[in-house]
């Protein structure tokens, strides 16, 4: 059951950085594109994902 929540991190560190190239501009073709918000919000979820990846990781041992 462990697995849920590295997966589930993987995921948000995914579309964090998804979201970070979009909102940077680097990411074309949406409306999130050059927008402030998805700049801030994207490395936000990005963290937090690679935090839960972590808290995971260290309680398996």
């Amino acid at each position: 059951m462990r697995a849920l929540p590295v997966a589930l991190g993987a995921i948000m560190v995914i579309v964090g950085a998804i979201w970070t190239l979009q909102g940077l501009g680097y990411l074309e073709g949406s409306p999130m594109t050059d927008q402030t918000i998805w700049a801030i919000l994207g490395p936000l979820l990005a963290g937090l994902g690679v935090g839960l990846v972590v808290v995971a990781v260290r309680r398996r041992g």
